[in-house]
């Protein structure tokens, strides 16, 4: 069995690598693939499964053996997309004569309406880092141009200061699959960026680095480290809810809308590939609006 097991891992490396290569997907989706494969691999040498004649019976049995370890139907939907595109990638190699995926219907998922903070509460957490201490000035500047840009956390602290425009307002990023793209920096980014280049200095102490927001050691944030430093403002600040850096992008975009800003514009400030995942905002939207009228229309 474990002899199986090994014998598909070169298949594995092998796809991941045309994966980072050839699709220039980000660090984070090859290692969610690599997860979800490596999963499958022990899988099927337990069950002494031969890659190329698994069907679509075998893979439904696997897929049961998620759900029953607990996963839920996003994340079996997850595990099924990552074996399609594997049988994908070893069907044009040669290595399998068909995809058993095809015929294995994609679990239902219940649409999630992505959560955010209200304008008051974002007034709040862009308070709570201490502005008299050098890493406080850097992390309300952080917290400031992921509200004022919805990056995702991994471009914000991947950003360099070659990456910024301050004169005209705009910064590049490369988001998922590697695509670049320019997002405007709202006023009050820019001045959060402007306090804090003095406490950068401080922070580096003469050393050299090219990423813009960085640690007393002259290393780039982590996403870890900065997700930590949130929960810890978002405590300061009495946000009694889940904070991450994602509920910020959330706001982002749901305040924009709110105040009239198009679709298409919002889609491409997020970098979102489909504007279909941009529309779940508008579901926001109306249902929020619906809570409007239940509460104060009197005859709702």
């Amino acid at each position: 069995m474990v002899e199986r097991e090994i014998k598909l891992r070169p298949q594995i490396a092998a796809y991941l690598n045309f994966c980072r290569v050839e699709k220039g997907l980000a660090f984070n989706t090859l290692e969610a693939y690599r997860r979800d494969l490596d999963t499958f691999g022990a899988h099927c040498a337990a069950k002494s499964w031969d890659l190329g004649r698994v069907r679509s019976e075998e893979l439904r049995q696997y897929l049961e053996s998620r759900y029953n370890a607990g996963l839920s139907s996003r994340s079996v939907a997850r595990q099924l997309v990552a074996i399609h595109n594997f049988f994908l990638f070893l069907l044009q190699e040669g290595i399998v004569r068909s995809d058993p995926t095809t015929e294995v219907s994609t679990p239902r998922q219940w649409k999630r309406l992505p959560k955010f903070m209200n304008v008051e509460e974002v007034e709040r957490l862009l308070k709570a880092p201490d502005p008299k201490h050098p890493l406080g000035i850097r992390d309300q500047a952080m917290i400031e141009l992921l509200y004022a840009t919805g990056l995702r956390v991994s471009e914000l602290v991947h950003l360099r200061c070659a990456d910024l425009n301050s004169e005209v307002g705009v910064l590049q990023t490369a988001g998922k699959g590697g695509k670049d793209r320019l997002v405007p920096v709202g006023r009050s980014a820019l001045r959060a960026l402007e306090r804090y280049q003095p406490a950068r200095s401080r922070l580096l102490r003469g050393r050299a680095s090219e990423y813009l927001f960085v640690t007393s050691r002259a290393k780039p944030l982590t996403r870890q480290c900065f997700w930590q430093r949130l929960r810890l403002y978002g405590r300061r600040a009495g946000i009694q809810r889940h904070l991450t850096p994602h509920l910020l992008r959330h706001s982002f975009a749901t305040h924009l809308l709110e105040r009239g800003a198009d679709l298409r514009s919002v889609q491409l400030m997020l970098g979102h590939a489909d504007i279909s995942t941009t529309q779940i905002y508008t579901h926001v939207l109306r249902e929020r609006l619906r809570q409007v009228f239940d509460q104060h229309h009197p005859r709702a």
